[in-house]
């Protein structure tokens, strides 16, 4: 054994320590760092001939890495949809390194049967019957992209092509038809070998990023066979939900397979002043669920869930030897694309079991308060302009004025550099502008009225 090795496995308890208070010091200060680091181009160090051990990596990480790591886990950090770590999942996720278990197949521990456990909490949480099966993912993206894998696969039923044996080609061109698809579908789409021009858009309601559900029976009217149709709940500018129930009613009429991007928005479900924003999302044929969003477990974590797990089978199944017979309760490595990864389903048992339904209701409701507390204040500024009601947990709005993508750009840029929250830009409606996505625990007023004052501050600036 390497020296080295052996000297930190000898240490391990003393290393693990330093580590420990590493962390916690990082998450002390999180008030005090910068919710984002404006990227500065670092020289690649040479690979070291000679290891410096452990503590000595913890030290050059420390030195040379540790200083341009952005708050993305603190409370002002409003970028894209990130959630922070509860205390619980972080103590998940640390155990999950520590224990290394590889819950792809059921060969060799009881990993499997707690993540079980956990997708069936997850599903009961979202109003999923016990019709539907549920796997964890890397993220949204691969969550659609298995989605729409068995979707493609139901579509090769309907036309007596078994498309996981004879290939897509074998299905020819297809209708995905979807109202404000998420950049992900488009992604999907190509990887699965559908194409992107594959997707049709369908017209959106006046002034909304809902489907209208009425020309979307017409484009359904005009097919001559099935089509995967792909639902919102919660779009990424406005958080807008398609008629999720009016879409399914279709199904009386048309044949489609019905794929529901829920990725943070069917947190909705946990809230009941919001939860009939998700009604319908049961009568999904695969539905998109973020972890390391909206429930606040750290990247990367995931949920897919599907009613038909035959054809999950039949599109991912792996028949080897040495990985056994697959049987009546298929081991994960048998539903996704991966054959093997971490057990991401015990940083989101942790926080489940520590905070229950209630403590992730609050967590839920406190976002979009403080979501609408930002509207409000951006909305009675003669220095912004609100672009859409707040309807759960993002803010969308521009500057007054005449606005252009070089004017947001400057002002992500100068957001960024002040450091004291972070921002994504976006357009809506064919307009430049900045969002801003409550996603995280630990946000408070306090941290409303700091984000606000420093955009007040800012929008001074010269354009």
């Amino acid at each position: 054994m390497d020296p080295r090795l052996a000297d930190d496995l000898h240490s391990l308890p003393d290393l693990l320590d330093a580590a420990s208070k590493l962390a916690a010091a990082a998450l002390a200060g999180l008030d005090g760092r910068a919710a984002a680091v404006p990227p500065v181009a670092v020289e690649p160090g040479p690979l070291p001939l000679e290891g410096a051990g452990a503590r000595g990596a913890l030290d050059e990480f420390t030195r040379r890495w540790e200083p341009g790591f952005a708050a993305s886990a603190g409370p002002r950090y409003l970028g894209f949809v990130t959630g922070g770590a509860t205390p619980a999942a972080l103590a998940g996720d640390w155990l999950t390194a520590a224990y290394d278990q590889n819950p792809a197949s059921g060969m060799d521990s009881s990993a499997q049967d707690l993540e079980r456990e956990t997708v069936g909490w997850l599903a009961g949480l979202f109003g999923l019957g016990p019709e539907f099966s549920g796997t964890f993912v890397t993220g949204a993206t691969m969550s659609t992209v298995t989605g729409l894998a068995i979707a493609r696969e139901w579509l090769g039923e309907r036309a007596g092509v078994t498309v996981s044996t004879e290939g897509a080609a074998a299905l020819g061109p297809v209708t995905v038809l979807s109202g404000s698809p998420h950049s992900s579908v488009l992604k999907a789409l190509s990887f699965l070998g559908m194409g992107r021009s594959s997707l049709r858009k369908v017209p959106v309601l006046p002034g909304r990023e809902a489907v209208d559900v009425a020309k979307l029976a017409e484009a359904l009217e005009t097919l001559d066979g099935p089509a995967v149709v792909v639902a919102n709940a919660g779009t990424v500018n406005t958080v807008d939900f398609d008629d999720l129930r009016a879409i399914a009613e279709l199904k009386q009429r048309y044949d489609f397979w019905l794929h529901v991007d829920a990725a943070f928005g069917g947190f909705a479900a946990l809230a009941p002043e919001h939860a009939a924003l998700t009604a319908g999302l049961d009568q999904a044929d695969s539905v998109v669920v973020d972890l390391h969003k909206w429930l606040n477990v750290p990247y990367d974590s995931a949920v897919q869930f599907t009613r038909r797990r035959d054809l999950q089978l039949r599109v991912f199944s792996n028949n080897a030897a040495y990985l056994g017979e697959i049987g009546e309760t298929p081991d994960f490595l048998h539903l996704t694309p991966e054959n093997s990864r971490r057990l991401r389903a015990l940083p989101a048992w942790f926080s489940l079991v520590a905070y229950g339904r209630a403590g992730h209701r609050e967590i839920v409701e406190r976002c979009v308060a403080l979501a609408r507390d930002l509207g409000a204040r951006i909305d009675g500024s003669p220095r912004w302009h609100l672009l859409a009601p707040v309807r759960l947990n993002v803010v969308c709005f521009t500057p007054a004025g005449e606005v252009t993508q070089d004017r947001i750009d400057t002002l992500v840029r100068a957001i960024a550099e002040d450091g004291t929250t972070f921002l994504t830009p976006t357009v809506y409606d064919g307009r430049p502008a900045l969002r801003a996505a409550f996603s995280n625990w630990r946000t408070t007023e306090a941290d409303v009225e700091r984000v606000f004052a420093v955009l007040e501050r800012l929008s001074h600036r010269p354009r």
